[in-house]
Formats: structure tokens, sequence, C-alpha cells
């Protein structure tokens, strides 16, 4: 157990830099990748719905662990973690294909968009390290160290989730297609 132990970590240690370091790639690359349609403007709007849907997965969760039903507490907190695998894989093939959306709103708003998507940014390029931590853990029920991650993992989990739907709602009036 202990051999496969670390190399789950290794694994998890890498995917959580390679997939951040991806999408970065993929936002600023100079061309983007032909899909042959216009298909993928659909996409944010299938990532604000996935999102919502995590984050009330999310909230589920929370709730049935507060009252031991920890099978309940494992399917929904299963499929939030399906919706954010699923997502990463849209958010990777729409912003690998789409340039990106510039805001237009003006005055006050316009701080607060930016000051909102800054902080989502920034927590999910690192949320993915002790999600999938926290989520081996629990799988495997290890629960102290479930424990202990989560303390982490849970809060900026769900802060990404539902800061991703805001900044859809905000930015999307901006959508060209």
């Amino acid at each position: 157990m202990l051999q496969n132990e670390a190399k789950v970590k290794n694994w998890i240690i890498a995917i959580s830099i390679v997939i951040p370091v991806a999408v970065a790639v993929l936002l600023f690359m100079p061309q983007k990748l032909d899909v042959g349609a216009d298909w993928v403007y659909f996409l944010p709007h299938l990532n604000a719905v996935m999102n919502s849907a995590a984050s009330i997965a999310l909230i589920l969760g929370l709730v049935f662990v507060k009252q031991k039903k920890y099978s309940y507490h494992g399917a929904t907190m299963s499929v939030a973690f399906g919706l954010g695998a699923i997502f990463l894989i849209s958010y990777v093939i729409y912003h690998g294909a789409a340039e990106s959306t510039t805001f237009g709103g003006e005055g006050w708003i316009r701080p607060v968009y930016y000051g909102l998507l800054i902080s989502h940014i920034l927590l999910a390029a690192v949320a993915l390290f002790p999600i999938l931590f926290a989520y081996y853990y629990g799988y495997t029920d290890q629960r102290a160290k479930h424990r202990k991650v989560v303390k982490f993992a849970y809060p900026i989990w769900l802060y990404v989730s539902i800061s991703g739907v805001i900044v859809y709602l905000m930015i999307s009036p901006y959508y060209v297609h």
C-alpha cells in the first residue's frame, strides 16, 4: 500500500502542475486551435451549468457529512469531482479554440469583476492539488488524512466553483458568439 500511495501522490503532484501550466499555455498561445466549427462558443454556458451543479453537490456533500451520511457524502463529492473533471476538459477545449472575451463593464463593477476574476484564477490554479488529495484520501477511507486536507480543499473548491459561475454571469453579456 505504501509504495502504491507514493505513486498516487506523485501522480497527484504531476497533474496539479501540468494542468494549470497547460491551461496557461492555451490561454496565451498566439494561434488558437482549429476545431472546425463554432460549437465551442456553447461551452462557457455549459461550463456555468456544470459549475452550478458542482457547487450544489459540494454543499450537499457538506450537509451529508455533518449528518454522518457518509455514503451520500461520498456520492455527492464524486458527482462534484466528475463534474469538475468534465468542466476542466470543456474549459481546455474552449480556451484552446476561442479567443478570450474582454469584460466590457465600466465604473465600480470593473474592479469588482477583475478582483473576483483574479482571486478565482489564482485559487483555481492551486485548487487541484488539495482537491485531488482530499478525494484520494476519502476514496481510500483514510479519514484522518481526508479531514486534514479537506479543511483547505473544500473552501477553495467551493469558492472557485461559485466564483466561476459569478464571473461567467458578469462576462456573458460580452460574448461575441
